[in-house]
């Protein structure tokens, strides 16, 4: 088992730092500026950052592939790093536009059925079998001309949101999902502008959640229940909320500083040319002990705060999330 001198950050600062994906922000041309939404961009701003979400796409790839690590104070002088594979839980992308998918596919739902379809501890093989028969991970590929927003009345709500271009809720069981980059690149099949949107392209009411499974940690340990805890992250994709979070040269602001980890784990650096997406919103599933509320820190009003800002998030859009659902369900919180 690790020895190493207590971390100065608590395990829950810890995690919501190394799953904060950094993108390369970059500096849109002023002749592009008056393409812009007037309602989503400050007109008077001299320059405009963006990202394309090809590039945050990249930030998950090796997150996907082996998990991202989390190194965690197990007491005053013992430490382990948890790993947490990440999993694409919902998304919406707002554009100004309707941008067409290469091909349009649809599934029809009915919601009483996905609602009998969550998951839960009991009886996997039961759920799983439904999850398959109902192919209960239903995707929205296209949002089609006449979706909610064209009702009569609806105009300037159209024009504030945008174009729903795309939305996808994933509603099988954990056991039947693919990592993230998967889905991503599943999706994108039929909806390419997936990679090559830009930022400045999204209205401020798009977003993603990352559900986050641990996998295994290091060195291994007893009690593993104290390891089974899952995360619900949210992130905005549009470029009116990421001015906040600009890094500044010289700063790391996407990792953790080898003095911080005990050098266990290699943090991906940020530059002056870059900016985090820090999750706004979060949600917790078999959360436990004191392993992820430290004691005498904020962590317990921290994951409250954010709880209740992805549950007004989602009701202010009018979205029924399954995982957040669950998740809100069975939350010992």
């Amino acid at each position: 088992m690790s020895q190493t001198a207590p971390f100065s950050s608590s395990n829950l600062e810890r995690f919501l730092q190394c799953v904060t994906p950094c993108v390369p922000w970059r500096t849109l041309p002023r002749s592009c500026l008056h393409d812009l939404n007037s309602q989503w961009q400050q007109p008077d701003k001299d320059t405009i950052g963006y990202f394309t979400l090809g590039e945050l796409w990249d930030y998950y790839d090796e997150w996907s592939a082996y998990g991202a690590g989390i190194p965690l104070q197990l007491n005053a002088f013992e430490t382990a790093t948890q790993f947490y594979v990440p999993y694409l839980s919902a998304i919406q992308i707002y554009t100004s536009k309707s941008v067409p998918p290469s091909r349009s596919r649809r599934y029809d739902s009915d919601m009483a059925e996905c609602e009998s379809d969550s998951w839960s501890d009991d009886s996997w093989s039961d759920i799983l079998s439904r999850s398959l028969s109902n192919n209960s991970s239903r995707t929205w590929d296209a949002v089609s001309e006449d979706s909610i927003f064209d009702q009569e009345g609806s105009w300037p709500l159209r024009e504030k949101l945008g174009y729903l271009s795309l939305q996808y809720m994933e509603m099988s069981s954990p056991y039947w999902r693919v990592p993230f980059m998967d889905k991503i690149r599943e999706l994108t099949q039929n909806y390419p502008a997936l990679t090559t949107l830009r930022s400045v392209d999204l209205s401020p009411a798009s977003w993603m959640a990352v559900s986050w499974y641990p996998i295994y940690h290091i060195p291994s340990q007893k009690n593993d229940k104290d390891f089974a805890t899952c995360f619900l992250t949210y992130h905005t994709l549009s470029s009116s909320f990421q001015d906040c979070s600009m890094d500044h040269e010289g700063q790391d602001g996407c990792s953790y500083s080898e003095s911080d980890t005990g050098g266990q784990i290699d943090g991906k650096t940020s530059t002056s040319t870059s900016t985090s997406l820090s999750p706004f919103g979060l949600a917790t599933y078999r959360i436990q002990g004191d392993l992820w509320l430290k004691p005498d820190t904020s962590d317990y009003d921290r994951i409250v705060d954010l709880y209740h800002a992805a549950d007004s998030w989602l009701k202010q859009l009018g979205v029924q999330h399954h995982d957040f659902n669950f998740f809100s369900l069975h939350s010992s919180m």
